[in-house]
């Protein structure tokens, strides 16, 4: 009884499990073992990008690329002015180099035309520090410690109209440009004899000249008529002739542009040379009695 059981059961069930489909499965990946185990070469590739310390390279590389601007190691290209614009602030033609403590002229963008370098430490300033910025318009130096400036160091600024020596340490006055429309040397420590006779002849542009609160003994002569406001205040002027504003041999001459003059603080009486102001429309700012 048991045989037949048993016989009966191969006849029937076996030929149900044979007949059950494969499984099928995904295909394994293939390696070749040459030297029975995963090669040192394929490890250095999978891991190529880790450093000794764990750092990841790529990601490093990867964030220095995003912006970081700071890295001081990147040195700028022979044909940009990106030192000076780093110190300073360049925005389409100006350029703002005011209160950084700088001890001389940074090169400057041969399209610069205005200049504001305020309140910082130059003492002198050189013909080779404009020799290429044939653009400026405006330039500005006041509260620097200027001693000194080089023969020609303005003189070819054909484009100038605007200069600011303002709060500086001068002696005398450089040769200025033809075109100039604004000069201003207050507080310095200006002589007469530290201005040419004819320094201000030419400048037939010249509309507003700022010279207080220095050591003139003297209005500086042959002023041009185009002046506006003159400024002499807080000096040492004691002498005015008739002259000095108007022509004495033309008595219907008159200044018909000049609307201030001002000489406060100067150790003289206004009062005693009428006839020097009898061109002007009104009496500068002064002493009377």
């Amino acid at each position: 009884m048991k045989t037949l059981q048993t016989t009966f059961f191969l006849f029937v069930f076996v030929p149900l499990v044979n007949a059950a489909p494969p499984i099928q499965q995904e295909p394994l990946p293939f390696y070749e073992y040459d030297t029975g185990s995963l090669s040192q070469q394929d490890y250095e590739i999978q891991f190529k990008d880790v450093r000794k310390d764990g750092t990841n390279t790529s990601l490093d590389t990867f964030l220095r690329l995003q912006g970081d601007d700071s890295d001081t190691n990147v040195k700028p290209t022979k044909d940009t002015n990106l030192p000076t614009c780093l110190l300073c602030v360049c925005l389409s033609g100006s350029v703002y180099c005011e209160e950084i403590d700088i001890e001389a002229v940074p090169p400057l963008p041969k399209e610069t035309a205005y200049l504001y370098a305020r309140f910082n430490k130059i003492k002198r300033i050189a013909a080779s520090d404009f020799a290429d910025i044939t653009t400026l318009r405006r330039i500005d130096f006041s509260g620097n410690r200027i001693e000194e400036i080089e023969d020609g160091a303005f003189s070819k600024l054909l484009l100038l109209e605007e200069l600011s020596l303002a709060e500086n340490r001068l002696l005398k006055l450089p040769v200025l440009p033809p075109k100039l429309t604004t000069f201003n040397a207050n507080q310095n420590r200006i002589k007469s004899r530290g201005i040419k006779a004819n320094a201000f002849k030419k400048l037939t542009n010249l509309a507003y000249l700022y010279l207080g609160h220095n050591a003139l003994e003297s209005v500086p002569l042959n002023l041009p008529e185009s002046l506006r406001i003159l400024h002499l205040q807080y000096n040492n002027i004691t002498t005015i002739t008739d002259d000095t504003f108007c022509k004495s041999n033309n008595t219907r001459y008159i200044r018909t542009l000049m609307d201030e003059i001002r000489m406060e603080g100067n150790p003289i009486l206004l009062a005693k040379h009428v006839n020097a102001f009898s061109c002007l429309r009104t009496l500068p700012v002064g002493t009377y009695y």
